[in-house]
């Protein structure tokens, strides 16, 4: 394990903001492509790609992350790897069936709760207690959701299937964060990133097979160019980044970096598709990015935790 410093857990942090810029970027694309081609068709097509494009790469740095895995056994890492990608393929899998009874605002703001779901987990399984600037972002964060996807929605319906689907959603995603910050630090992340991306191909293959209408591996047209695109950039590259900057950051701050996630598709929106952006999504998008930064600039973990916290990152960097 590599010492955390300061400067390392920035560009951890940095590279995290990346990703969700790229989530971010490409929910347009997507969501232009399922209208063509059934969900979990193209996710299998953008899960396959993506493993196919980390292979050369994994062949090209298997050298550079020879030492990543430690003394962890290699069974030991494909199956953390495999049950990262059961949890991933389910956080799909809810969010995909929760949407056909529940909107897509009350969808998104319900899935964003995975913001607040990482410290909590951190605090039943790890003890782990957030400090104050952690728990001030994580509040303006989700201030941030709700003012970025309720306002206008109507609520007055109550809870319906559909939303206690996209919970388990929000509590999948939440649950890959936090499972992948506590193995990532003593595996290889090439090996981590493989296992997961591949154990995703193949449960949406299947679940498109009993699922859902005949459909040819890989789509023609704008389908097979977002499937491409997503699957090289916003899972092989994004996945792989995310497995490695969890080395040097916390659960709980990446989930804030990812909560930005949401902001990046309304701006993206904006520029490609002319979406009007009205006071109340503006308004959104500043609580996220001050909670995001408010959660970045103060401690990350209450005055009882730190030595706690010091210890961990020293068992950490044992071989």
């Amino acid at each position: 394990m590599h010492a955390t410093t300061p400067a390392r857990r920035a560009a951890a942090d940095l590279s995290l903001l990346t990703v969700a810029f790229i989530w971010g970027l490409t929910f347009v694309m997507v969501q232009d492509a399922v209208r063509e081609v059934p969900v979990f068709a193209f996710l299998s097509a953008r899960f396959l790609l993506a493993f196919l494009a980390m292979i050369p790469l994994a062949l090209a740095l298997r050298r550079r992350t020879l030492g990543w895995g430690g003394n962890t056994p290699l069974w030991q890492q494909l199956a953390a790897g495999a049950v990262i990608g059961v949890i991933l393929f389910a956080g799909y899998g809810f969010q995909t069936a929760g949407l056909q009874y529940t909107t897509p605002a009350k969808a998104g703001f319900i899935t964003g709760l995975s913001v607040v779901i990482v410290p909590v987990l951190g605090v039943i399984f790890v003890h782990e207690r957030p400090g104050w600037a952690v728990v001030l972002g994580v509040g303006l964060a989700t201030a941030g959701l709700a003012f970025l996807s309720l306002v206008g929605v109507n609520l007055e319906t109550g809870i319906n299937p559909g939303d206690v689907l996209v919970f388990f959603c929000a509590l999948s995603f939440a649950a890959h964060i936090f499972v992948t910050g506590r193995v990532a630090w003593r595996m290889n992340p090439l090996i981590l990133t493989l296992t997961q991306i591949l154990v995703v191909a193949l449960l949406a293959s299947l679940a498109s097979h009993l699922f859902e209408p005949p459909t040819p591996l890989f789509p023609r047209g704008q389908p097979l160019f977002a499937a491409a695109f997503t699957g090289i950039l916003a899972t092989a590259v994004a996945f792989g980044v995310q497995t490695v900057a969890q080395r040097f950051t916390t659960a709980t701050h990446t989930a804030l970096i990812f909560a930005t996630e949401p902001v990046f598709a309304a701006l993206a929106s904006f520029a490609l598709i002319g979406e009007r952006l009205g006071p109340s999504q503006l308004l959104g998008g500043a609580l996220i990015l001050a909670g995001m930064l408010t959660a970045e600039l103060g401690p990350s973990s209450s005055p009882s935790n730190a030595q706690a916290h010091a210890n961990d990152h020293t068992s950490e960097r044992l071989p």
